[in-house]
């Protein structure tokens, strides 16, 4: 492992605090969308969309979980959460955030593994897989591929 993936407990802390804060936006974003997106072609993906912040609250309970195992206190207060009046819109929004989210996890995982914890690096790797799946979902519902989540 490289040594600039190895950090230490209160570097994760904070990290794991701002991935945290992504999560608490998730559920947000998830919740309003799905009551908000008006128009029949969105039933089907407002009623999915529900279904993610679900998803997004298991993931940010984990999260504060792990925060609490290195001793640290979970945040409280989420990221900005975007609106507009246009589904579409709220799709790329979420689209985004999911993208940007699975690239925080993976850097995650290197550096958790760097610092033996492998404990965390599972329970990220669950979260990441059920991210990737919101991601293919979003794209689906955009009518576009899935972006790439290189890092």
């Amino acid at each position: 492992m490289s040594d600039k993936l190895k950090i230490t407990r209160q570097k994760m802390i904070a990290l794991l605090n701002e991935d945290l804060a992504r999560e608490y936006q998730a559920v947000i974003a998830y919740t309003v969308y799905s009551q908000t997106m008006k128009g029949a072609a969105y039933t089907d993906i407002a009623r999915e969309l529900e279904k993610h912040a679900g998803e997004e609250l298991e993931h940010a309970i984990a999260i504060a979980k792990q925060i609490d195992y290195f001793n640290g206190t979970p945040i409280t207060t989420p990221k900005a959460v975007k609106m507009s009046a246009k589904a579409a819109d709220m799709l790329r929004f979420d689209l985004e955030n999911e993208r940007v989210t699975i690239i925080s996890y993976r850097q995650r995982i290197r550096q958790a593994d760097a610092m033996g914890e492998y404990a965390l690096s599972e329970v990220l790797r669950k979260i990441i897989a059920q991210e990737q799946d919101h991601l293919m979902d979003l794209a689906d519902a955009l009518g576009i591929d899935t972006p790439s989540t290189g890092d």
